[in-house]
């Protein structure tokens, strides 16, 4: 009996050399449609046209093609069924045996500046995911082709004899199938949901009652974040970054590398940061962003081995000279010049990260994972506005304490709570990092400051809390740094005890009312 293969994609690439075996080797007959049949024609390729086929034409310009009940009844008959052949019989319905399909780019369209609806609608596709998922169901009996990089897969199975190999990848190429339409209505979900105009009345707080998170698979991870753990990387990360050199990316690396972009991103002047476990061993801003570097790593120069190190400016042959004298194991940056790739590639297993577009930040949904499901929560993005603040102290701060005061707050949100942030001028001094108890890391950040602040720069020596001051001895201790001004968010019972505290030790304080915690 002679095998029918629907044939009608999008992206034509690779078609026509596994159409040819189809028919020259395999005796398919080739149905298809528009530009598909155009294209195996101009390859001298036998095509019957769906219209033919179905004996019913194209309605509504081409919208209306494969949506028939000869193709869908030839793909969903149970073969195994005597009373399913017997029916296909009576009516006429021709068995398909193999369904090649990829659905119109809807996810390259609306990804374009400016799309319309209009538009968008136009890139939904409803023949194509019909005609796969009819298919899909059916694996015992039809080959479900939604990805031209299975095309050699499928020819060297049928060459193979059929048999197990074949009815195996069936199976296999049905689930991906099945994924593939959920990803692509999920990415139809996501653009309807963001051009809604009027609130959903069923979710005013502006999370679906539904998640939808369909995500292809980027990278296999050698491991996870210890060698016993498996693991793998989703979604675009890698269309934010380009690799130019060096291992591949690890767990770790992917997540400090994510913590980087996010802490480099609320600075516009030059600046840089090392990172270690997702929290800055110090960041810093300068009029160049080679100070900036040389200020962050004096904050803790110990720590910053095996760091991540990010910039938001190119890097220059100086500064990578610089840099390759201690261990890194990622920089980042928008650009670099020709003479510091140069000394980079010296380092071989220093990885290289290209920032596409710079580094800033951005609109995102954060996503952790718990027993049985996840906590979704807006990013913390809020733009700081200092005129919003409120001093409770009888001083007032100077323009150069604010001018600290406003560059430690930025840190301070990217520091793992309890976070403590002792900075002068526009560089870090101390950080006191994910500790149970404020006071030990008031404790912490000034024990840095005391073992590394060597680096000599203008400006006022201040702190930053991420949350309020539970009592004054936090406070205290940051006196005994130097601090002479604090930011804090303020809300403790015990608010009128921390600004008696202030006042008498001559320091200036400024209450947020926005808390930044971050475990």
């Amino acid at each position: 009996m002679k095998k029918n293969a629907l044939i009608s994609v999008s992206d034509k690439e690779g078609l026509v050399d596994f159409v040819r075996p189809l028919v020259e080797e395999f005796g398919y007959r080739i149905i298809s449609t528009g530009g598909t049949a155009k294209l195996l024609r101009e390859h001298s390729l036998p095509v019957t046209e769906v219209s033919t086929f179905t004996g019913f034409p194209e309605l509504l310009e081409g919208r209306v093609k494969s949506l028939h009940p000869k193709i869908h009844a030839g793909l969903l008959c149970r073969r195994e069924l005597r009373s399913d052949l017997d029916e296909a019989v009576r009516h006429g319905i021709e068995l398909i045996d193999l369904v090649a399909v990829n659905f119109y780019p809807f996810e390259q369209v609306v990804s374009s500046p400016g799309v319309t609806l209009e538009k968008a609608l136009d890139a939904v596709d409803i023949g194509g995911p019909c005609l796969i998922r009819s298919a899909a169901k059916n694996p015992a009996s039809v080959m479900a082709i939604s990805d031209p990089s299975d095309y050699n897969a499928v020819l060297a199975a049928l060459r193979d004899g059929g048999g197990k190999l074949l009815a195996e990848l069936r199976h296999e190429l049905a689930l991906k199938t099945f994924r593939r339409c959920a990803s692509y209505d999920s990415a139809i979900t996501r653009y309807f949901a963001s051009e809604r105009t009027t609130p959903d009345p069923d979710d005013l707080s502006g999370f679906p009652k539904k998640l939808q998170i369909t995500l292809d698979k980027a990278a296999t991870l050698r491991y996870g974040e210890n060698p016993h753990q498996s693991a793998a990387l989703y979604g675009s990360f890698f269309d934010c970054f380009d690799q130019l050199q060096g291992k591949p990316l690890s767990y770790n690396n992917i997540l400090d590398t994510s913590a980087a972009a996010s802490l480099i991103g609320e600075f516009k002047a030059p600046a840089a940061a090392i990172l270690k476990h997702a929290n800055p061993c110090g960041a810093a801003t300068a009029d160049d962003v080679n100070d900036a570097w040389k200020m962050a790593l004096a904050t803790d120069p110990q720590a910053a081995f095996g760091g991540i190190h990010v910039l938001n400016r190119t890097v220059d042959g100086d500064l990578a000279e610089k840099m390759v004298e201690i261990f890194c194991e990622v920089v980042i940056a928008p650009g670099f010049q020709s003479a510091a790739l140069d000394i980079f590639r010296k380092k071989k297993n220093l990885r290289l990260l290209l920032a596409k577009g710079g580094l800033g930040p951005e609109a995102l949904r954060e996503f952790r994972t718990v027993f049985g499901g996840l906590l979704a929560q807006d990013a913390d993005r809020r733009a700081f506005d200092p005129t919003k603040c409120r001093v409770v102290t009888k001083l007032e701060p100077s323009s150069a304490q604010w001018e600290a005061l406003v560059f430690a707050w930025q840190v301070v949100k990217h520091v793992k709570s309890n976070a403590i942030v002792l900075a002068k001028g526009s560089r870090t001094l101390g950080i006191g990092a994910g500790q149970m108890s404020r006071l030990d890391a008031a404790r912490l950040a000034n024990w840095k400051k005391s073992q590394y602040d060597s680096l000599e720069n203008e400006g006022a020596i201040v702190v930053a809390s991420d949350g309020f001051f539970p009592f004054a001895d936090g406070l205290e201790v940051a006196a005994e740094a130097g601090a002479t001004a604090v930011i804090q968010p303020g809300g403790s019972i015990r608010d009128p005890e921390v600004i008696e505290a202030a006042n008498s030790l001559g320091m200036a304080m400024v209450f947020t009312g926005i808390r930044h915690f971050r475990h």
